[in-house]
């Protein structure tokens, strides 16, 4: 894929100067490099990747910059950027190499969830160790060490500071809410989720940063970090995928189209298209399958199984054993639920 991105966005720092967080309200991959030329002349960039602080005269001159490309809604920003006292800043990535900062982390972030590119074709690495642990509050986000004294000072005016969680990454719709769904629980969806159009997240469903759906999908379970779920699929409720963060699977994850993974199930392989998991079961790496409508009866493991199709896994209720066969009727959303006009 190719790669160049850019986004001009406003921020949150610290007492010491450190970025906290960063929106950017338009991120753009791969626009027009004769654009970037004339941006580089108004901001002094010299190529590669840079997060370049902007202060006031360089936000209007690169607003009448877009006003003379006729790209109003960046002018817009501009214009919102150059009247805020909040910290400004533009960030230019050349190549998809490992971040550096946190408000080159967070335009990354920002173009997943803007459906700008999906999981696994950016490179995330390093992003733990970048980003801070943040309170997410009804005022945005505070520092933990200044966390006490901006309590104080909110009851001291007769106010309550709300804080929503304590956590490296924010809820995404508190940065972009993409067109065609429908989210039970915003807490439950990190910035830099991909979630396709005609998606809907119930109050059980949970999505992970560089994961989510292709859509239309009915989400009622989790999807981890690096999960990505096609088309047409329905995660039931409680269920779970079993990410690469932890636990030490090291295996990318990915549920194919036409896919149920039944209420408290779960999955440690990949689905290929058109599979089922019964409820309750649970298929790791290492499981013991017995396949059933093969001509002969035998023994594999799950890992054996993993991304192929039309699939049925079931646990005999008599024997303990996980079975395995082939099943050709795929699962139908119902279109309706997942038009979310």
């Amino acid at each position: 894929m190719s790669f160049f991105a850019i986004g001009a966005g406003l921020g949150t720092k610290n007492s010491d100067n450190q970025w906290l967080e960063v929106f950017f309200p338009k991120p753009e991959l791969n626009p027009d490099k004769d654009l970037i030329g004339k941006i580089a002349l108004l901001t002094g960039y010299k190529g590669g990747n840079a997060a370049i602080e902007l202060d006031a005269p360089t936000c209007h001159a690169l607003e009448e910059l877009f006003v003379k490309e006729h790209a109003s809604f960046h002018a817009l920003t501009l214009a919102a950027m150059e009247c805020s006292a909040q910290p400004k800043v533009l960030v230019i990535l050349e190549e998809d190499s490992q971040t550096e900062t946190v408000p080159e982390t967070y335009l990354k972030l920002h173009l997943l969830s803007h459906r700008k590119c999906k999981p696994h074709q950016i490179n995330l690495d390093n992003i733990f160790s970048l980003l801070p642990t943040v309170a997410w509050t009804s005022k945005g986000a505070v520092d933990l060490n200044e966390l006490p004294e901006r309590q104080l000072l909110f009851r001291s005016r007769g106010e309550h500071l709300q804080i929503y969680s304590v956590d490296k990454f924010p809820q995404m719709t508190n940065y972009v809410i993409p067109e065609g769904l429908r989210i039970a629980d915003t807490a439950r969806v990190r910035l830099g989720a991909y979630l396709g159009s005609g998606t809907t997240i119930m109050h059980e469903g949970f999505v992970n940063f560089n994961a989510g759906t292709e859509g239309p999908n009915m989400i009622e379970g989790r999807i981890s970090a690096g999960v990505f779920v096609g088309a047409g699929s329905d995660l039931g409720g409680g269920c779970s995928t079993m990410g690469i963060l932890s636990g030490g699977n090291d295996a990318i994850i990915a549920v194919g189209k036409h896919c149920l993974i039944g209420a408290n199930a779960g999955i440690g392989i990949s689905l290929g298209n058109n599979c089922t998991v019964e409820a309750g079961l649970y298929i790791t790496a290492g499981a013991k399958v017995t396949m059933l409508n093969t001509k002969k009866k035998q023994n594999v493991k799950a890992r054996e199984l993993s991304g192929k199709n039309d699939l049925l896994f079931r646990r005999n209720s008599q024997t303990g054993e996980i079975e395995c066969l082939q099943n050709k009727s795929a699962i139908q959303l119902n279109e309706s639920l997942h038009s979310n006009n």
